[in-house]
């Protein structure tokens, strides 16, 4: 039986060093707990930034906890056209060359050279989940969703492994208003070319040149 993934929408968020933090917040301030997200050890806090691009701005976006060591924006395809910065596919944490932008707290201000991502969509899973739905960490997969009149095939998904993880598929706001589900989407891993991972880049050039698989 495949693993019925639960699909969790990610919307636009920030994460923050300790040191971009005082900045933006003040020395004395720290990381205020609201309550805890669907990964373990993850947390929304109550401070709340204003993301500027070069076009646009979007207020009150919230703050991820923990700490991280680098600051991060994570946006969708559409909110980096909004700001107008480039939108750069990334794993979170990998952000060497990746467009900045502004931030501003009630504390002041930075300036980012870098850490503006659209988060490539993901799967959170355990050891123990991987291994019964035959992926490694790092594979990219195929994940089918269960949706009424408008399922799709999301290709290029990276499987993420951890004791600490929670089964979870990770996509954005783009991504989300792509197929129309209930309150509680789930989605499955689509075995193509014999459960290896494949790229769907690769797939579509051999289609086109003629070789089919």
């Amino acid at each position: 039986m495949s693993l019925k993934i639960p699909i969790e929408t990610s919307a636009r968020h920030v994460h923050v060093c300790e040191e971009d933090f005082k900045k933006l917040f003040g020395e004395d301030a720290e990381l205020t707990y609201v309550h805890e997200l669907s990964q373990p050890g993850q947390y929304l806090c109550k401070e709340r930034v204003t993301i500027v691009g070069p076009r646009g701005k979007f207020e009150n976006v919230a703050i991820l906890g923990p700490y991280r060591k680098e600051t991060q924006i994570e946006l969708s395809m559409t909110d980096t056209r909004k700001i107008g910065v480039s939108g750069v596919i990334r794993q979170s944490g990998y952000i060497d060359g990746t467009p900045g932008c502004s931030l501003i707290g009630p504390a002041g201000s930075i300036e980012l050279e870098k850490g503006v991502i659209v988060a490539k969509r993901h799967i959170h899973m355990t050891p123990l989940e991987a291994s019964r739905a035959r992926v490694r960490d790092n594979d990219e997969v195929f994940v089918i969703t269960e949706s009424y009149e408008r399922g799709l095939i999301f290709a290029d998904v990276v499987v993420r492994v951890s004791p600490s993880f929670k089964l979870a598929m990770h996509v954005d706001t783009d991504e989300a208003n792509a197929f129309a589900s209930d309150v509680s989407p789930t989605g499955a891993i689509l075995k193509l070319f014999d459960g290896q991972t494949y790229s769907l880049q690769q797939w579509a050039d051999e289609i086109q040149s003629g070789i089919n698989r």
